[in-house]
């Protein structure tokens, strides 16, 4: 697979270091077959939010999806991927929440996805799995969670549509090829106006930056405006996602490139703190 720059828990008392440290030796699992099967409560959740949503899946992105859940809660109690640890939480909160902006980067055929802070797979991989014809970059600067990104696009079959980079966002926009992108997706990760400037370098006239909001975001907004004037982009859209899936002040943030971005941009993370937008 080719993609532009593609180059590049919960409460209660700690284990003894003793404990923890044998734990991060054993070997994490890779093969899905192999861990428990996810129980009732999480296909009842997932299955309601994706009706309140719309959302069809084809059996194929479905095993995908719950394949990468289950990887993720067998992993999650050595490294820490995600604090929601119940399943049907996971597939409400994570699974559904990153599926709500399905519809928009659908419009796209054959979406060249960049997903930064990736973490745990979230949004990059359910998107990856539900857009057959999408290529998805999964970025995130942490090691551990960088081989979890790995073993979870192999293990749920995904590896010949999905890459991963151990990287940097700022690293994509400053050494890989500018303008190759249909969409830059970020979830639960950097303030708007920083997300524009990360996203304006990589993307290609008209793509799209798709960035995940709760809360009130009113002087974040502000800030997104005068980045996305200054950087090539169009007025940020705000689309509430359906109150019906139970995810109270959740939003979708659409931000459409509709000029060049000047050179220079994106800065580096210590010139973005002294001087905010």
């Amino acid at each position: 697979m080719t993609t532009p720059g593609a180059a590049l828990s919960g409460g209660g008392a700690s284990p003894p270091q003793e404990a923890r440290l044998n734990r991060q030796r054993e070997p994490l699992p890779t093969d899905v077959a192999s861990l428990p099967a996810l129980p009732a409560g999480y296909a009842h959740a997932l299955d309601g939010a994706l009706r309140a949503l719309g959302i069809q899946l084809g059996s194929e992105a479905r095993t995908a999806i719950d394949g990468h859940v289950r990887l993720l809660l067998a992993w999650n109690a050595a490294i820490n991927l995600t604090a929601i640890t119940d399943p049907a939480e996971v597939a409400r909160r994570h699974v559904a929440d990153s599926l709500s902006a399905l519809e928009v980067i659908r419009s796209g055929a054959h979406a060249t996805i960049l997903d930064i802070g990736s973490g745990g797979g979230f949004p990059g991989l359910p998107l990856a799995a539900a857009l057959a014809d999408s290529r998805v970059l999964l970025v995130d600067a942490t090691a551990k969670k960088v081989a979890f990104l790995d073993a979870a696009r192999r293990a749920t079959g995904l590896a010949g549509r999905v890459d991963v980079a151990a990287a940097r966002a700022e690293s994509i926009g400053l050494r890989g090829p500018r303008g190759g992108w249909d969409v830059v997706t970020a979830r639960a990760v950097g303030s708007l106006a920083d997300l524009v400037e990360l996203a304006m370098p990589v993307l290609g006239p008209g793509g799209r930056l798709v960035a995940w909001k709760r809360g009130d975001i009113a002087v974040e907004l502000e800030a997104a405006r005068r980045a996305a004037a200054a950087l090539g982009s169009g007025e940020p859209e705000i689309l509430p996602v359906a109150g019906s899936v139970d995810l109270p002040g959740h939003v979708l943030v659409i931000v459409r490139k509709v000029a060049a971005t000047p050179a220079g941009f994106p800065r580096d993370p210590a010139v973005r703190r002294r001087r905010p937008w």
